[in-house]
């Protein structure tokens, strides 16, 4: 299911091809099985059923029941339907703690909250994107109405203590959401025992449709809708986006299926690309490099040479990899996840992301090493390391 061309696609974490298994299941869905699943004939019973054997796929990769499982369009919404869902949920206390390195679509909306009132303390990271639990428990009060926070960052792929920092809000009686959303299918996540009453996946980020996204909500959370209807328990209104929430169930079930394998398999493979980075650009720094992160992430500083440069230089070549967040991409400013690890701006600038999936292989990481030492060797005085001399 590979474009059949030279391409080698190293963007992953801002989208992944569909799963080849998911194809035949949707476009079944779109042609043949194309029921309302709140209709009460046959072919509305039919599309309900198919909808509910998904919803119990993505349970089991989650290890969570069903009935806690709501689809939503994405990531976006997920997180929204959190955010403003405890708020709504925790009448009397208007406080908010994330990090300052969460995903745009949590910043975005929490910078519109405060305009209306609610106060939200961003906390801190290291320099190598790091979180300080002390400043978290310090951070958490009894007006705390949610402490919000990413299981893996989207640019560096730095994981943060999520069910210590669950721990901790509950603990001080607040809510606990995490944008799981570049976690999801690449490390195991179990809700039976992280003490999360929320939490958020995207289809697209695992070889599933776009346009589909999960909120898990914990059982005994009353959650107010943003969008007003009886689908998904009252929880969710509008129409189901069945093919996606089928095309999402087949890709939890592949997701699942040897899931510590395939990341340590994908974990080697990165680990094998930054040796290589290292040893043949000594300029080179893998930033959160000495942290926990997600097995597929990478993200390289050259030096202070221009990453928009070397960008084109690889998609001319073939190779497909980001400067950061695709959702930031175009901006004008550096990235706030660097800014917030104490990179100056040329150093931000100078910054690539690598992400891999379960489908990059050795010759491929072989051949972006060996573009990447055609294009920097015209790029900068600093000798690069010729390995085969």
């Amino acid at each position: 299911m590979r474009e059949m061309d030279n391409t080698i696609y190293l963007d992953n974490n801002a989208t992944t091809m569909l799963a080849p298994e998911c194809v035949e299941p949707v476009f079944d869905c779109l042609c043949r099985h194309y029921g309302n699943p709140s209709s009460k004939h046959g072919a509305g019973a039919a599309a309900k059923g198919r909808l509910e054997q998904a919803r119990a796929s993505v349970a089991r990769m989650l290890n969570a029941a069903p009935a806690e499982i709501v689809f939503t369009s994405g990531g976006t919404e997920s997180n929204h339907l959190a955010i403003a869902g405890a708020l709504a949920a925790s009448p009397g206390k208007s406080h908010i703690v994330v990090s300052a390195i969460e995903h745009p679509s949590t910043l975005r909306l929490l910078s519109h909250l405060e305009a209306e009132g609610v106060r939200v303390t961003r906390l801190p990271v290291g320099k190598e994107g790091e979180l300080d639990l002390a400043a978290l428990e310090s951070a958490v009060t009894p007006d705390t109405a949610l402490v919000s926070l990413m299981w893996a960052n989207n640019e560096t792929g730095v994981l943060f203590p999520i069910t210590e920092a669950a721990r901790i809000a509950k603990s001080k009686g607040a809510l606990f959401h995490s944008d799981a959303v570049q976690a999801a299918g690449k490390a195991v996540i179990d809700l039976a025992r992280l003490p999360a009453d929320l939490l958020s996946i995207s289809g697209h980020k695992f070889h599933a449709p776009k346009g589909v996204g999960v909120l898990f909500v914990r059982k005994g959370l009353k959650l107010p809708p943003m969008l007003f209807g009886h689908q998904e328990r009252n929880r969710r209104g509008g129409t189901e986006n069945v093919p996606g929430i089928i095309g999402m169930g087949v890709a939890c079930e592949l997701a699942a299926s040897e899931l510590d394998a395939k990341a340590a398999a994908m974990a080697a493979l990165r680990d094998r690309f930054e040796s290589a980075v290292l040893a043949r650009f000594p300029f080179a720094v893998i930033n959160g490099g000495t942290m926990p992160r997600v097995a597929n992430t990478s993200s390289v500083r050259f030096g202070e040479l221009e990453a928009e440069a070397i960008i084109d230089k690889l998609d001319r070549a073939g190779i497909h990899v980001s400067s950061g967040a695709a959702c930031t991409a175009g901006g004008s400013a550096p990235s706030h996840v660097l800014a917030a690890m104490g990179l100056s701006e040329a150093q931000a600038r100078a910054t690539i992301r690598f992400s891999l999936s379960r489908h990059t292989t050795e010759s491929e990481i072989e051949r972006v090493i060996d573009v990447l030492a055609s294009v920097l060797k015209h790029m900068t005085a600093t000798p690069v390391i010729d390995m085969a001399a």
